[in-house]
């Protein structure tokens, strides 16, 4: 069987659910100070040692503080995405991934140690650079050994991963949403992290970055650990002319003859590659100023990066922040804490939906019902808003949850790689990553001064955000089901 015909094999599988582990740790970050969010920084006692003699009960925060305590993981998260893309490049996926996990680990501990809110401030942000980082290397490392046919499925368990961290962190918080519990909620996410640092290493590098930095013996060998009994030869060879152009790559895989393909020495390598130099072949990985001076990469930057502008404006995050304000409407306060908990589910069930029909409807579609999705149900919300119509409300909050879980969500994370040859992938990504926890941070800060002065009709902003985006991916997103990377970007030079 060739390569590009296998479809889910399971030592790729494998490899994909463990490098996934970082997006559940990503996942636990966001939803750790949902639940036990009161216990955390307004209980009882404030500061007093009455629970423990070595830690105060609480840390206590006016409403401001908190806010930012609780959203000063993107900054972390910017930065980190304005690095990682020459992290990544300099030290490969796999190593990337693996020493992402201190930063949990570091800022997990310390949150749960905390005696004054700027520890727990710092715990968040360095919890915050694992997770910018974590949301760049995850998605590339994905997307890069999965294969063509089950890159979408692939590429969703990235989303879905961090689905059921909010989860878990929602329902966990629940029985430790007390004092002095609340700090073990903080602290549950360097477990899995911890994990992914020792497991990670039974998972081999990208075949595709040990191409872009030459290791062509290792990059076939890592690549048929991946394929377990199928040829590789095409797959292999496209990898390369994508990397070092065509007179490269029939120069470097040299068919034998018995039909298999023979990689050269090293030393006739390094020849074969300044060869493809003198001939323009060879491309050397872009940073992120090189990339927009690129005709061909810029196209597909803007449209990536544009993508993830989408996903933080269209608001989930804001609805997700506000659907327990939204409950409260219709159920007392219990209730109301109950339904948000509820309504992740809902997410987590949607995302399971998204795995399901990634591969089979493709990803366009996919995403254009989402964004149509997105711009009916916040209408709606604003009608059930201004007229207080509670069922209505409920309906709503529910459908948009499920309109951007089986698409606005995974997509763009997904599309990131599947759009960008692999010596422009880190750059973009990065810059693409930074923007997304930029927009998430901007979200955090401005809506709810923007919801406190218009209320319900701030959810129009979204609206016209998903409306918007609906033309965005009619005109200019291509579909990559089941389309190799080399040739999504043909169809950018078109």
């Amino acid at each position: 069987m060739d390569s590009l015909d296998q479809k889910l094999p399971g030592y790729m599988v494998y490899c994909v659910i463990i490098s996934c582990l970082g997006s559940f740790s990503n996942g636990w970050v966001i939803g750790s100070a949902n639940v036990p969010g009161e216990a955390t920084h307004n209980c009882a006692n404030g500061s007093a040692h009455v629970a423990s003699s070595a830690f105060p009960d609480c840390l206590p925060m006016d409403t401001s503080l908190w806010g930012f305590a609780v959203s000063s993981f993107c900054v972390g998260g910017l930065v980190a995405g304005l690095v990682g893309g020459a992290i990544q490049t300099k030290y490969g996926r796999k190593k990337t991934i693996i020493f992402n996990n201190i930063f949990w680990i570091i800022g997990g501990l310390l949150i749960a140690v905390s005696v004054h809110p700027a520890m727990f401030i710092i715990g968040r942000i360095l919890c915050g650079i694992a997770c910018g980082l974590g949301s760049l290397a995850t998605p590339t490392y994905v997307g890069e050994v999965s294969t063509v046919k089950a890159r979408g499925t692939m590429g969703t368990c990235n989303q879905f991963a961090i689905v059921i961290g909010i989860l878990l962190a929602s329902l966990i918080g629940l029985p430790l949403a007390n004092v002095p519990l609340w700090r073990i909620n903080y602290a549950i996410v360097a477990i899995p992290a911890i994990a992914q640092f020792f497991l990670m290493a039974s998972c081999v590098e990208s075949p595709r970055y040990l191409v872009s930095i030459n290791r062509m013996e290792e990059a076939r060998e890592s690549l048929q650990k991946l394929r377990p009994g199928a040829n590789i030869e095409n797959e292999f060879y496209a990898m390369v002319e994508l990397q070092m152009g065509a007179a490269a790559a029939r120069a470097i895989c040299n068919p034998s003859a018995t039909g298999q393909m023979e990689i050269k020495d090293e030393k006739d390598i390094s020849t074969d590659i300044e060869d493809g130099a003198n001939d323009g072949g060879v491309r050397e990985s872009m940073n992120m100023i090189q990339i927009f001076k690129d005709p061909l990469i810029r196209r597909i930057a803007l449209t990536v990066i544009t993508l993830h502008i989408i996903q933080q404006l269209i608001g989930m995050n804001a609805v997700m922040y506000y659907s327990t304000t939204i409950f409260n409407m219709s159920f007392d306060a219990n209730m109301s804490m109950y339904m948000a908990i509820v309504t992740t589910a809902v997410n987590f069930a949607a995302t399971i939906l998204s795995l399901i029909l990634i591969d089979r409807m493709g990803r366009r579609p996919l995403l254009l019902i989402a964004e149509v999705g997105a711009c009916i149900f916040s209408v709606l919300l604003i009608i059930g808003y201004v007229y207080s119509v509670g069922p209505l409300l409920i309906v709503s909050v529910f459908g948009y949850v499920i309109s951007f879980a089986i698409g606005v969500g995974p997509i763009p994370w997904m599309m990131t790689s599947e759009l960008t040859p692999v010596y422009a992938s880190s750059s973009v990504g990065a810059i693409a990553t930074a923007t997304n926890w930029a927009m998430n941070f901007l979200i955090g800060q401005c809506f709810p001064v923007i919801f406190a002065a218009i209320k319900g009709y701030s959810f129009a902003i979204f609206a016209a955000v998903a409306a918007l985006a609906v033309v965005f991916t009619y005109f200019r997103v291509p579909e990559t089901k089941g389309r190799p990377v080399e040739e999504i970007v043909d169809g950018f030079r078109r």
